[in-house]
């Protein structure tokens, strides 16, 4: 017998199958479309949000805090073995509301070992990764029981006595690491010296991961292609390298009567008095007594403060130049140039194009907030730290431009690096223009997106940059410039700017999360762009407008615009009219342009009733209407622009 239970089942279903009466699918186009105008506030920023670290207004919030680490490191390298040794303590200021009763390392030369995992990187030679020999935490050591992971690029140590809330504590660590060399590396920082000529160490030291208000410890680990997520602190570093070698770096050289001949100093004394190149150190000055002062070993001693990494570079044939930029109400900076003589055509133009961008920057976003800025030469020609950028001329531009953000805006690069790369993309398009001298053109790329979008390799942006794979490189350096350009087609570019540059300036020397940077935005630019952000940062949908048909009606003109794509858009039209005719009135949603050329535009929210067609209403007298162009400046995503213009 069937039991009851079965049979109040049966009723329910056929019940059920009665009343749902929504037809299956049957066209790829669906004739509605249910348009989302929030964001997702995902369980890391609904946690922010009631701390009260967060808000609303996408400025730090009144309960905000941040962990800040203060480094002193002693290290030094030997060209015979390639080998860093190196001991460190590392202040930990726990500015937190929370007891920490673990830490987290990162150990990113543990990426060089065999056995560790790796995304698209590979490095020059497999190595025993970063080789901890001792830790000590509040001057106990930590036993191997409370140690994990020392073989990773993520160690968590397990504390027997909590860092308190509010408190301090001295973290001690003894360790040393092989530079990998040779032809097959493959990605940025996998390469680190040539041969035993010349070193480049980055990520070289064992660093503390990022504890923030939004998931505690950053445990995402180092596999290549992703980049950093770094406490603030104040460096203080002593490097001792073999007589005659010149060492490079983040901070301020603390020491140049010790390692510097008397010309050398003279010579950079004279740095910042005209824009002139000035030769340090010469090609036919290398060795000690000549490059450096005399002595078979001399430690070079640097200090940052309000810095995020430290990186250095030396080498025994350094030819090292100088020249200087002006900042925007801060004055003279010196910018140094460190390269192999062979190299020097590489650096021939390094110097100009790096005063141009420190100078761009500084008027476009804040004043450049640092002391120096040092070219280095090396394996790796593309890659930003505090101070230091590892390139040529080449990418010069692009790395300075990283001294604004991860440098001075802190995002975390490891999971949204959208705003890290992505933004420099945007502000490289911005300086490429200036060091013309012609006006910047963003027009098309919102409009090019919608020939990418919808392939399956490519990975939202708020998708952890460090799971993107195939998507990788179009996520992190792509798409942004394409999304800021639809959003300047929207309120304007010099709008977009300006809030942007607002933004720097509230975040500098913390940690936005994207959520801070889309509220931020929205109060900046004074509406609602909710919808705008869940489309770009949360999906790959895109517009696909076009226009459907033009009918005359009434002594008015309707045209049917319609939108195949997921992601909604301003509609605007660029009407063009016969140069002879009855005077053109322009009604109060358009715009002349010229004496027979108007732009007329309807907000967004005409879709946000679902439907995918609009009827756009002409209104401005009798005038002939000679052609109408869809996204005429070609800001919303649209796969085939084709079908964008009328007559056909």
């Amino acid at each position: 017998m069937r039991s009851l239970t079965g049979a109040l089942l049966l009723i329910t279903s056929a019940v059920f199958a009665q009343q749902n009466t929504t037809p299956q699918r049957t066209s790829i186009e669906t004739t509605k479309r249910s348009i989302r105008q929030d964001v997702p506030m995902t369980n890391s920023i609904r946690k922010a949000f009631a701390a009260g670290t967060r808000d609303f207004s996408g400025k730090p919030g009144p309960a905000y805090w941040q962990l800040e680490t203060d480094y002193t490191i002693q290290a030094s390298i030997d060209p015979a073995t390639q080998v860093i040794t190196g001991t460190e303590k590392i202040l930990v200021h726990n500015n937190s509301k929370d007891d920490l009763k673990t830490i987290v390392l990162r150990l990113d030369h543990n990426v060089f070992r065999p056995e560790v995992p790796r995304g698209f990187s590979t490095p020059a030679e497999t190595t025993e990764g970063m080789v901890v020999s001792s830790i000590k935490v509040a001057g106990s050591e930590i036993g191997q029981k409370a140690m994990k992971g020392l073989n990773r690029t993520i160690a968590t140590i397990t504390l027997s006595e909590p860092i308190k809330a509010g408190s301090t504590a001295e973290v001690e660590i003894a360790w040393q690491t092989k530079l990998p060399g040779g032809k097959n590396g493959v990605g940025h920082r996998m390469t680190q010296r040539f041969d035993d000529k010349l070193f480049q160490p980055t990520q070289w030291f064992p660093r503390l991961a990022k504890y923030d208000d939004l998931r505690g410890w950053e445990t995402s680990p180092y596999l290549g292609p992703s980049e950093f997520y770094n406490n603030f602190g104040k460096f203080d570093v002593r490097i001792t390298v073999p007589g005659g070698w010149i060492v490079s770096g983040t901070g301020v050289l603390q020491n140049p009567e010790q390692v510097l001949t008397e010309t050398a100093r003279k010579r950079l004394a004279t740095v910042l008095n005209s824009n002139d190149e000035i030769t340090i150190v010469g090609e036919d000055e290398a060795g000690a007594g000549k490059a450096t002062a005399a002595g078979d070993k001399l430690t070079w001693h640097f200090v940052a403060d309000k810095v995020n990494d430290f990186a250095w570079a030396t080498a025994g044939n350094f030819v090292w130049k100088a020249t200087r930029a002006t900042i925007p109400g801060k004055g003279s900076i010196p910018i140094h140039m460190v390269y192999l003589p062979e190299r020097a055509k590489l650096f021939e133009k390094a110097g100009a194009i790096t005063r141009h961008a420190l100078e761009f920057y500084s008027a476009l976003w804040t004043p450049y907030a640092f002391p120096q800025l040092t070219l280095q030469d090396g394996p790796s020609a593309g890659m930003e730290y505090p101070m230091v950028i590892n390139s040529n001329q080449g990418a010069a531009d692009h790395e300075t431009a990283h001294q604004w953000w991860p440098m001075v805006v802190g995002n975390n690069e490891t999971r949204y690096a959208w705003m890290d790369e992505g933004f420099n993309q945007y502000m490289n398009i911005l300086s490429a223009a200036d060091s013309k001298g012609v006006a910047y053109n963003l027009n098309g790329l919102g409009q090019r997106y919608g020939q990418l979008s919808g392939d399956e390799e490519e990975a939202p942006l708020m998708w952890s940059a460090n799971d993107a794979a195939n998507g990788y490189r179009f996520q992190t350096y792509g798409k942004t410039p394409l999304m800021l350009s639809m959003l300047g087609g929207i309120v304007g570019d010099e709008a977009v700017i300006k809030a942007m540059k607002e933004y720097a300036q509230v975040w500098a020397f913390k940690h936005p999360s994207p959520w801070d940077y889309m509220f931020f935005m929205n109060n900046a630019l004074g509406q609602n762009l909710d919808w705008f952000w869940y489309y770009w940062l949360f999906t790959t949908d895109s517009v696909n407008g076009s226009i459907k048909d033009v009918k005359a009606s009434k002594g008015k003109t309707i045209v049917t615009v319609h939108q195949a794509g997921e992601m909604p858009s301003p509609v605007v039209l660029q009407v063009e009219f016969e140069a002879e005719g009855p005077a053109i009135k322009a009604p109060a949603n358009a715009k002349m342009t010229d004496a027979n050329t108007a732009v007329i535009t309807w907000p967004v929210s005409v879709w946000f009733n679902g439907s995918r067609t609009f009827d756009a209403e002409l209104n401005f007298g009798k005038r002939k209407i000679k052609k109408i162009t869809l996204d005429p400046n070609g800001r919303f995503p649209d796969a085939d622009t084709k079908d964008n213009v009328w007559p056909r």
